[in-house]
């Protein structure tokens, strides 16, 4: 009796909480859905191209983003420096297109050229970040967070420097050879820059849903991110099988600095910060260490981004990141796990 006495008075605060917090998420939602589906009714052509715009920057918030997650769910590191490497990524793609192959405008030779490009940019990251993980992070692995940590924030600085020297202190301004024009479905008008991106984005990120979800290396990567001992003892090569990870994330994170460069067309040595922290945003809300979570976030920031900015009833351009960060921090009060994440305890 003592006992069910106690539990009532607190098994009442609980369950008010959960109908206050629920009530709270449901209202948010149905004021972001009125808010779309107002600005829908009042210019439905606009909303389609921005939501276009907005698919097409959101692609690219999930290629950065999964290599935050990949990282971060084998060898729970939040690689800080990943932001830097899109950006170093964005200048080799224009050096290697426009300085040494030439291009400067579109045309079936400038194509095939950007197909090379993005080969060569995604080997280039890949090979630049399996190095950053052999030489900065590997001997810290059984160090404290704390070391980890700083390690990535000075090969954040570090990789920043180099893009100072490469690029100047200015941003850059590059052209481009993806083709001009839009294809117009009534009034909804889509660039074919964007259809560029989608194309070139949505097989990759299938493919590297692929790589870990169907190959004998991906299940070696979930294996040693499930427990790195146990994956050992089981014949797993841990430290190729990291190695392969960081490959894997640098090679998306090189795509998307190529695809960056040719539809915005500027590259700048601190461009990794805003991006790198977008994108980590993206991770955090589709839920860190989940590969679907990571696109889904970056495809809702982009949209979101793309809404705000480009609809007729929205805050505008300047409160673009006061938006995406507030959204997060409704999110992580209420689903601090994220879209897509696992609720998990720590142990003490």
């Amino acid at each position: 009796m003592a006992d069910t006495a106690i539990s009532r008075p607190v098994a009442r605060p609980l369950a008010i909480r959960h109908i206050v917090e629920r009530s709270a998420a449901t209202l948010i939602l149905v004021g972001v859905g009125g808010w779309l589906l107002f600005n829908l009714i009042h210019a439905p052509a606009q909303f389609f191209s921005v939501a276009a715009d907005g698919l097409n920057i959101g692609l690219l918030y999930a290629l950065i983003a999964l290599g935050y997650t990949l990282v971060y769910g084998i060898i729970d590191l939040i690689n800080f420096a990943h932001g830097d490497l899109f950006m170093l990524g964005t200048l080799f793609s224009a050096f290697l297109l426009t300085t040494v192959f030439g291009q400067t405008t579109a045309g079936p030779v400038s194509w095939l050229l950007l197909l090379v490009t993005l080969v060569a940019v995604m080997a280039f990251c890949a090979v630049l970040n399996v190095l950053i993980e052999l030489i900065a992070y590997r001997r810290l692995r059984m160090a404290p967070k704390l070391a980890q940590l700083v390690a990535a924030v000075g090969m954040s600085f570090i990789l920043q420097f180099i893009g100072l020297k490469w690029n100047g202190s200015t941003p850059q301004q590059w052209p481009n050879v993806l083709p001009d024009g839009a294809i117009e479905l009534g009034e909804v008008r889509i660039s074919y820059s964007v259809l560029v991106v989608i194309a070139a984005t949505v097989p990759l990120l299938l493919l590297m849903r692929w790589i870990v979800g169907n190959t004998r290396q991906g299940r070696a990567m979930r294996a040693t991110a499930q427990d790195k001992d146990a994956a050992r003892l089981m014949g797993i090569n841990v430290n190729r099988t990291i190695a392969f990870t960081f490959a894997l994330g640098g090679a998306l994170a090189g795509a998307a600095g190529l695809m960056y460069q040719q539809v915005v067309g500027t590259t700048a040595y601190n461009l990794g910060y805003q991006m790198g922290l977008i994108a980590f945003t993206a991770a955090v809300l589709g839920g860190i260490g989940n590969i679907t979570g990571a696109v889904l976030g970056g495809v809702l920031i982009g949209l979101i981004q793309a809404f705000n900015d480009g609809l007729p009833f929205g805050l505008g351009q300047q409160w673009s990141q006061s938006v995406v960060f507030a959204i997060l921090i409704l999110l992580m009060v209420f689903k601090p796990e994220g879209l897509l994440g696992r609720p998990t305890t720590e142990k003490v």
